[in-house]
């Protein structure tokens, strides 16, 4: 624990990250990329160039330095952050390195306002910060190597097959290059692919969820093709994976990660609420409660713009059919002529949960959201203005926003 002193400095510094904590993480990220430009591929590069991770960053910091005199208020970030630095490979040689580009950060934007007791009390801080993720982060990896059919870092996989799902996602089916089994997993959960991208001259890095149930001799992820450009470069991994990513491609996975999964624990009801290619996790859920013969209620709530992007259309509506415990709900926001009511969606326009309501609040039920952060964010909001406990709606969107709150 931090003595007094030290977290008063800390505390000091919070009117100056919230002022300036984005011009901080900014200088941060280029001085460490230009002393250390072997960390480049370890992060989003598509992020870094639209900010999202310098605010990402930003905030991260603040809440820290908010929350000093009480740092188990952050363990739920924390775990999310750990589990995703072990997906990306990131172990403890590099908190040193991240350290001394951090501290003289703080020295070079700060200028005279940085005293060496307020350099010192970062020092100590971040010390603090990083022996806990260390340890969290160790533990994880362990577990990883040490369950049946997993392993530590990077391993490489071969593409079995690829199954078009919609107009824009796109299935691998991944097994191991080496020919052993691939570990069980929480449905829900992710995986890190690392890809080559010829226009950057790099290796990068993406999680995308699992989206079959485990237990299965492969690994199976459902990737949306974005659409990038030279100013809005979005989409470098998922064109490469869609365009060049053929039957015996070999790519290296990392292990299954992620504090976002199916609650097993409980005969609660289970509410799935997606939008777009969020419903690869919510897929794997619904797998996973059905092949387990789950005698939980679920109710699959998906939004698409139209059939032509709805991805697992057929595979849902089969698996809603054969089950009685299962209501299937579409929304098409512009459905297209072919698009058939009542068979494709039920509903037009965008997800309104009050339209829904009887079906949707039910007394305990659990509550899944992945989707894009505006939708989800939406729907979290109408939730709890239908009297939906927060704690039992779990959420989490892709990309550097982490989860949506």
């Amino acid at each position: 624990m931090l003595d007094s002193a030290t977290r008063e400095l800390i505390k000091s510094t919070v009117p100056v990250l919230k002022q300036h904590g984005v011009t901080l993480t900014r200088h941060f990220y280029a001085r460490m990329f230009a002393h250390n430009p072997e960390l480049k591929p370890m992060f989003n590069q598509t992020s870094q160039q639209a900010g999202r991770q310098q605010q990402a960053l930003a905030m991260a910091v603040l809440a820290y330095a908010e929350n000093i005199d009480q740092p188990q208020v952050l363990q739920p970030v924390l775990n999310l952050v750990a589990n995703k630095h072990v997906s990306l490979g990131i172990r403890a040689e590099h908190y040193p390195i991240v350290g001394k580009h951090l501290l003289a950060s703080i020295q070079e934007v700060l200028g005279d306002a940085a005293s060496a007791a307020l350099i010192s009390a970062w020092a100590a801080a971040y010390g603090q910060l990083s022996d806990i993720l260390i340890a969290q982060e160790n533990q994880i990896y362990l577990h990883s190597a040490n369950q049946n059919g997993g392993w530590s870092g990077w391993r490489s996989f071969k593409v079995e097959k690829t199954v078009l799902e919609s107009d824009e996602i796109m299935s691998l089916y991944l097994t191991p290059a080496d020919g052993g089994r691939v570990p069980n997993y929480r449905p829900g959960q992710y995986i890190s692919v690392k890809v080559q991208i010829p226009a950057m001259g790099m290796s990068q890095v993406r999680q995308y969820s699992l989206s079959t149930a485990p237990g299965k001799s492969f690994l199976r992820i459902s990737v949306k093709r974005e659409v990038g450009n030279a100013v809005n470069p979005d989409g470098m991994v998922s064109n490469v994976l869609h365009d060049q990513t053929v039957v015996g491609s070999l790519i290296e996975v990392a292990p299954p990660m992620g504090n976002y999964f199916l609650h097993e624990d409980r005969d609660t009801p289970v509410v799935l609420i997606s939008a777009g290619v969020g419903i690869t996790p919510k897929l794997a859920m619904l797998e996973h409660l059905i092949e387990t013969n789950s005698t939980r209620s679920i109710v699959f709530i998906h939004a698409c713009r139209h059939g032509g992007v709805h991805a697992f259309k057929q595979q849902v509506k089969q698996l809603s059919a054969n089950h009685p415990s299962v209501n299937n709900v579409v929304y098409y926001e512009v459905p297209r002529e072919q698009d058939l009511p009542d068979q494709d969606y039920q509903y037009t326009g965008r997800l309104q949960m009050e339209q829904i309501a009887p079906m949707v609040v039910q007394a305990h039920a659990d509550y899944y959201v992945c989707g894009p952060v505006p939708f989800m964010q939406e729907q979290i909001n109408h939730l709890k203005m239908l009297g939906v406990d927060a704690g039992k709606i779990h959420a989490e969107a892709f990309g550097s926003g982490g989860i949506a709150a």
